[in-house]
């Protein structure tokens, strides 16, 4: 079958490990299912795994792609959970959890093999593209705001990094619960769409706020994280999922974080039940993810190098 996969790894130039041909298809296994994959998004995952990150070299070649949205063995339409042995269901209760590709083959092919439980009905009301963009990204950005920034409706939050794919989740679905959202961008461009996805205001990165919010969902890093910190009230949340610019800030502002009791919180995908509380939030609010770009996943190549280069508004899907 026709793949997208990984054949080398290469730190510096990851597109250098790139392959797109034909690969086995997947195996059966007791537990698991195989879906035809209808349409699947990029993910920074998928970088960082070329780059050898969460993916040894013993195991290429591998089938690249987190997430997807197919028809299952018995024609269901159905969306796939990227998190595999969340659960044990599958794979055995002494597996750890790992997302798909770190050691299963993904979604970047005309199958994926997953187990059972993974798999989650497609809504009627989300196409095929949007709903591939959920498990991941849109994930993220929904366990990041509702489960552990602890905000409510009416409440402020700041998004660093509007254009990347949690940060522009980050900000639909906010402001469609009811959260006052401001969003930082270096380009121009993309603050204004941040503006009409939502936004009260959008702000070059560093920029003084109208106020101090109750929350910051960062995915930055470096860059960003003074202005972070500094953005937050008393007893305010940041919300900590990536680090796009680097994982060491100049200045990690212990004393603010101390001294007015802030809260640092990491977060990591979502759990399965998120993923059906999503699906079932975009399919009853008219939510929808911002798609950037939709491929056929005969040009994955270049969806991959708009992603390295920084140069898009949400997600890329690719079809089959």
């Amino acid at each position: 079958m026709f793949a997208v996969y990984a054949a080398r790894i290469d730190k510096d130039q990851p597109l250098n490990g790139l392959e797109l041909g034909e690969r086995p298809e997947p195996a059966a296994r007791p537990g698991w299912t195989t879906v035809t994959v209808r349409a699947a998004s990029l993910n920074h995952h998928d970088l960082w795994s070329l780059r050898g990150v969460g993916l040894p070299a013993d195991r290429l070649p591998m089938i690249l792609g987190c997430d997807a949205a197919g028809v299952d063995e018995d024609g269901n339409e159905v969306v796939v959970h990227s998190v595999i042995g969340e659960s044990g269901h599958g794979v055995g209760p002494r597996e750890r959890r790992s997302i798909l590709t770190e050691t299963y083959d993904g979604t970047f092919a005309e199958r994926v093999t997953v187990p059972v439980w993974n798999v989650l009905p497609k809504p009627a009301e989300l196409s095929f593209e949007e709903a591939a963009c959920l498990p991941t990204a849109w994930l993220t950005a929904y366990r990041m705001l509702f489960t552990n920034a602890g905000v409510r409706p009416g409440d402020s939050v700041l998004v660093q990094g509007a254009g990347g794919g949690v940060a522009t989740a980050c900000v639909v679905l906010g402001s469609a619960a009811g959260l006052r959202v401001y969003a930082t961008s270096r380009d121009a461009a993309k603050r204004e769409r941040a503006v009409a996805l939502g936004a009260v205001a959008a702000f070059e990165p560093g920029e003084r706020l109208p106020h101090r919010v109750d929350a910051v969902i960062e995915t930055v890093g470096a860059a960003t994280w003074s202005h972070s910190i500094t953005s937050l009230r008393p007893g305010g949340t940041v919300v900590i999922s990536g680090a796009t610019s680097g994982d060491r800030p100049s200045n990690a502002e212990l004393t603010r974080i101390f001294f007015l009791e802030l809260k640092v919180v990491g977060s990591t995908m979502g759990s399965r039940d998120e993923l059906e509380d999503l699906l079932s939030f975009c399919a009853a609010t008219g939510v929808r993810p911002v798609i950037d770009d939709v491929l056929p996943m005969d040009r994955a190549r270049d969806a991959f190098a708009r992603m390295a280069e920084g140069n898009l508004f949400g997600k890329l899907v690719l079809t089959r």
